[in-house]
């Protein structure tokens, strides 16, 4: 791998490069899934190849191979330089980037058990249990349970000379329960939906999570969905779990902050931004009580890293500090381009194969005090909503509507009857300047999303976002469609 970095270096700057970065990528994933007592599905995926990005004449180039024979590392890096040229035709302003510190540096995600020396056998036994265990309760019509792994290893090297070895590993599991009546579907998931609970570690995760001993509860609430009334519609009090928090922060939070976004250089895939960066310091974006933070080191945390894609190191920043948008993500150009004086650290790509973007690493909403009960024990009337269902936002990142699996009414400080379908709607700036409180630190956890999508070609990339329960006043709800 050394050889190979450095003939690729090496090559770019003799074809006349002013800055280059090449980057090997090394990755690992399985994908186990059940049904009832068949397993459903077994896939096993490795992939190893390499890309150089580098700086000619202001423009970016980026080529890539899975080849490693030096003499196509060679042809890739001149490559690279080519296009930069072609592309440096049609350049409007000249990419600077701002400074960073050269680091020489190995990181690893901490893991107790590595999920990969765990037999098949281990792995599919509380997947089939759980999803047996569900289809074993009367009008339960499909369990499933999925796990997922996921491990890469890079190597990075700048012309600058920063030089980097990082591994990072992903687990995630859950389960599902399916009950059908009269045309109705309903679906209740264990600890998330969208195929679990993501946590950046081993296998120990997995076994935290207790996926058969939570079976039977998953497949009663789904029965229980089923004979329960919709949602009723109007005007309330709201009050979220964490796993749908976790979505909020991340549809209308984490997207609109990426800096690309706001500065226009990302627009066709998923949208801009409603933000500016004129309103930086002064938009009141939530209330009092939201802080927010990007923080790429936050343990656990599926965006957890030692060092971004282009070799910054990870760090903690504000992005909304009690109401005001105080930051944005950025990368070493975008930086620049808003004259700050260095990234924060999120430039991250899929695959060898892809140039790097901004991508949120963890988004975290800063616990406040007190329990969930507490939230709920405060209001007279409203619903309490849990885990994703369904999510729609426009292409600004301001009007929403989010869909939950499960709903419970609340009268007069406790939770009631159980409704289904609960969507909730509203403006990313009104809806987070309701909210009146967040629980406390013993209510906060790290989720995981492993399906973010952005770019044109897409990539999709794994982030983490820290959130507990909130309470937020006067939102719009009623039935998902």
């Amino acid at each position: 791998m050394r050889q190979l970095l450095t003939t690729a270096l090496d090559a770019a700057t003799d074809a006349g490069a002013t800055y280059v970065d090449v980057r090997v990528l090394e990755a690992v994933s399985e994908s186990l899934s059940t049904r009832g007592a068949i397993v459903e599905g077994l896939d096993r995926s490795e992939s190893l190849g390499y890309g150089v990005r580098v700086l000619r004449n202001g423009a970016w180039g980026y080529a890539a191979s899975p080849r490693l024979d030096l003499g196509e590392v060679s042809r890739i890096a001149r490559m690279a330089v080519e296009v930069a040229e072609a592309s440096s035709t049609s350049q409007t302003r000249p990419v600077e980037l701002v400074d960073e510190p050269v680091h020489v540096a190995t990181w690893v995600t901490p893991v107790e058990r590595d999920p990969f020396a765990v037999s098949l056998e281990e792995k599919l036994g509380p997947l089939l249990e759980a999803s047996e265990a569900m289809e074993r309760v009367k009008g339960i019509r499909v369990g499933r349970g999925t796990m997922d792994l996921h491990r890469q290893r890079s190597w990075f090297l700048t012309s600058e000379g920063t030089d980097l070895d990082q591994t990072i590993v992903n687990v995630g599991a859950g389960i599902e329960a399916t009950a059908v009546n009269d045309g109705d579907v309903q679906q209740r998931s264990y600890p998330g939906s969208f195929r679990g609970h993501f946590e950046a570690g081993g296998y120990d995760i997995v076994e935290r999570m207790d996926l058969a001993g939570n079976a039977e509860q998953t497949a009663e609430e789904t029965l229980a969905l089923i004979r329960a009334p919709e949602c009723p519609a109007g005007t309330t009090t709201l009050v979220l779990d964490g796993h749908q928090v976790m979505l909020q922060v991340h549809e209308s939070v984490g997207h609109p902050t990426e800096l690309d976004r706001v500065l226009g250089m990302e627009a066709a895939f998923a949208g801009t931004s409603f933000v500016g960066i004129p309103e930086l310091g002064s938009l009141r974006y939530g209330s009092e009580h939201v802080t927010i933070q990007s923080d790429a080191t936050s343990p656990g945390g599926l965006g957890t890293y030692g060092y971004d894609d282009e070799g910054v190191e990870a760090q903690r920043v504000d992005l909304v500090r009690e109401g005001i948008l105080v930051g944005f993500q950025s990368s070493r150009e975008t930086a620049a381009a808003m004259g700050a004086d260095r990234s924060n650290g999120t430039m991250r790509a899929e695959g060898w194969e892809n140039f790097p973007l901004i991508r949120m690493p963890n988004i975290n909403l800063l616990p406040g005090s007190g329990s969930l009960e507490d939230l709920i024990s405060e209001v007279e009337e409203g619903v309490y909503m849990s885990t994703n269902k369904s999510w729609s936002i426009d292409d600004k990142r301001k009007n929403f509507q989010f869909g939950c699996e499960i709903g419970w009414e609340i009268k007069r400080g406790k939770l009631t009857r159980i409704v289904k379908n609960p969507r909730y709607t509203g403006i990313t700036p009104v809806f987070w300047g309701s909210c009146d409180a967040v629980a406390g630190e013993d209510e906060w956890r790290m989720h995981g999303t492993p399906n973010c999508g952005k770019g044109q070609p897409g990539q999709t990339m794994r982030v983490g976002h820290g959130t507990a329960p909130a309470r937020f006043r006067g939102v719009s709800v009623g039935v998902s469609q």
